[in-house]
């Protein structure tokens, strides 16, 4: 099973069970504020749109959303984040690319750093893989709660670029362009995704065993969990049945 689908979608439907326990809630808030800074009116800032709908779908509270963006447009004081990119390996020679949201690089890279070199990875030079995945948008559905002939006519209406089953799920892949108008068509039609993000799809797959395969799972887990991270894209290849280990 390829990692970029599979791997966020388990991590989708266990955001609502680990609300309280992990820091996804501080994460979800660096994204909004950072969002924010480019303007805080939804309709003309796509990007604070996504961070509102990923943090509502979340369960975040809205005091919680509307503060987090009132910091970055500057009506609140908060602190100075920056975006950040790293680029390294996992296990087996997987590509990772993780994106970050900090208020200090100085901590956040040397952090990543050492949680990579404790579990088989390592930082690379810049550059290194960022080549190996495309940015693209996912949609994700259960067909056991869709109409599934009327979803992909109209994927294929509106020019989706891929269409694929993972066990109970439909991926649909799109232009990032595409995106809010596939939103739009998605809710018109009365369906809740198990997961619509922009996201950076691998062009290539390296296939990982069980053992390797366990210690990339754990890895991306140590990776997401830290607070200065938003998302790791890995181009890991695993089995289904390891892949239902983590579930």
């Amino acid at each position: 099973m390829s990692g970029h689908s599979k791997w966020s979608s388990i991590k989708h439907k266990k955001a609502k069970k680990d609300a309280q326990r992990s820091n996804i809630f501080s994460k979800l808030s660096r994204k909004l504020t950072i969002e924010a800074k480019a303007g805080g009116d939804l309709a003309t800032n796509p990007g604070l749109r996504l961070a509102v709908d990923t943090a509502q779908a979340a369960g975040m509270p809205k005091e919680n959303i509307r503060r987090a963006i009132q910091r970055g447009t500057g009506e609140l004081p908060g602190v100075n984040y920056t975006e950040f990119t790293c680029e390294g390996y996992g296990p087996g020679g997987v590509a990772l690319l993780i994106e970050g949201v900090t208020d200090n690089k100085k901590r956040a890279i040397p952090q990543i750093r050492h949680i990579l070199s404790q579990h088989g990875g390592h930082l690379g030079e810049v550059g290194c893989v960022n080549w190996l995945f495309e940015r693209k948008g996912s949609m994700v559905l259960n067909k056991k709660r869709i109409d599934e002939d009327k979803i992909i006519e109209m994927a294929v209406k509106i020019g989706a670029e891929d269409i694929k089953e993972e066990g109970s799920d439909l991926e649909i892949l799109f232009a990032p362009e595409q995106f809010n108008q596939i939103k739009e068509d998605i809710e018109k039609a009365g369906y809740t995704p198990e997961l619509l993000e922009l996201t950076m799809i691998p062009q290539t797959t390296i296939p990982l065993e069980e053992k390797e395969a366990l210690q990339m799972l754990r890895l991306m887990d140590l990776l997401e969990d830290s607070e200065e991270v938003q998302k790791v894209y890995a181009n890991f290849d695993i089995p289904e049945e390891v892949m239902e280990k983590v579930n």
